[in-house]
């Protein structure tokens, strides 16, 4: 039986923060609804392409945008109607994303009850000011609040969000954050660099001078620092921004980054299936009409179509960004070829510049080559 993902997009927001470029709005609970109805006939409609006999949904995530601000009946009509609809595993990882400020016990028991087993918290940082200077909606008291009552209620799952090379962040705020997430015991730890993007309200800013960004070797410094805590603590550093306690790591992101197929639900939400990368449209009238008026197709926009040599090398940037790196006897299972002969080129270069390392079956990046992975992965492009 073959795995597969599933991915929903709730694209609501009670406040876009600032450095945020994803595909979320401010709506009411009228266009709330709207949308559950045409998320509901995409799922049923896109279900009938799928061969039970051959996949079963092994990880379902509900992101966004703010899936914990809708009314939770919406996220028990979601999980029936793939219940009803595609073969479920019985021990399926379900991922809710929920920030503190829109979440209430209610909410989080009602989760409890549906069979979601995994939380993933925005936090990004314990400083209040930084918390209001990016936009976010909540306290670190708040999330305090959150993280504890979803452990009272039994979620023994639990990822927290942090960000790194924030503007005006030190890297004693940035410890100290960590050391008091830490201290809380999550089950994992998500620790991301600020990537500043185009159009958002914190590039503004940072144009016109309010801020500074932070500068690339305090970025690097900051990095190692808190991957050094992490580990020391417990925390097993598995993928370029991901740490987990034993046995805790993310299975849908690792699935995605070893390749595996998964179907995306949603307003923008992009999929991987029998060999074609694809998306549905970020127009949110345009999403919820298409459907009421069966035209599914067109909703969705093809990127890429795979060949054996795309495949191959997306095999390969999708799996050094795992820690452990690329396995080479799965590579040769998958594409019979061994990958030293296969990317000969690219790999030696690499080698020779310090940003790649080989053993008897892996491939993986050095820690100059962690620092410089954007300059690994053009390499394979």
């Amino acid at each position: 039986m073959e795995k597969l993902g599933i991915y929903v997009h709730i694209p609501f927001c009670k406040k876009k923060c600032k450095y945020c470029d994803f595909i979320s709005f401010s709506c009411d609970e009228g266009k709330y609804k709207e949308y559950i109805d045409a998320l509901e006939n995409e799922i049923k409609n896109t279900s009938k392409n799928i061969v039970p006999n051959i996949h079963e949904v092994s990880t379902i995530y509900i992101g966004g945008g703010t899936p914990s601000l809708i009314d939770p009946i919406y996220i028990e009509r979601i999980l029936k109607t793939i219940y009803q609809n595609i073969k479920v595993a019985g021990n399926v990882e379900i991922t809710i994303e929920i920030n503190p400020g829109t979440v209430t016990r209610e909410k989080l028991e009602t989760y409890k009850k549906l069979g979601i087993n995994r939380l993933s918290i925005g936090l990004q940082t314990t400083d209040d000011k930084l918390l209001n200077l990016i936009g976010r909606i909540h306290t670190y008291g708040e999330f305090l609040e959150t993280y504890n009552t979803a452990r009272e209620i039994g979620f023994t799952n639990i990822n927290v969000d942090l960000m790194l090379a924030l503007p005006t962040q030190t890297e004693k705020i940035l410890v100290d954050s960590l050391l008091k997430v830490i201290k809380l015991n999550p089950n994992h730890i998500s620790l991301y660099s600020l990537i500043l993007e185009e159009g958002t309200v914190l590039e503004k800013e940072i144009e016109e001078g309010k801020y500074e960004l932070v500068d690339e070797d305090l970025e690097r410094k900051m990095y190692h620092k808190t991957k050094n805590i992490l580990e020391k603590n417990g925390y097993n550093h598995y993928e370029i921004s991901n740490f987990a306690k034993k046995g805790y790591e993310s299975k849908h992101n690792l699935d995605c980054w070893e390749q595996r197929e998964y179907l995306g639900f949603g307003l923008a939400a992009h999929s991987y299936y029998r060999n074609k990368r694809f998306s549905n449209t970020n127009d949110l009238d345009e999403y919820i009409r298409n459907i009421k008026e069966f035209k599914f197709t067109k909703n969705v926009e093809t990127h890429e179509i795979q060949d054996r040599e795309s495949k191959a090398k997306e095999f390969m940037l999708l799996g050094l960004r795992k820690i452990n790196g690329v396995s080479i006897s799965e590579f040769e299972r998958r594409f019979r070829v061994h990958p030293l002969f296969y990317f000969r080129f690219e790999i030696s270069r690499l080698d020779e510049e310090g940003l790649l390392e080989v053993d008897l079956d892996n491939i993986r990046l050095t820690k100059k080559g962690l620092d410089l992975a954007n300059q690994v992965f053009e390499a394979f492009i």
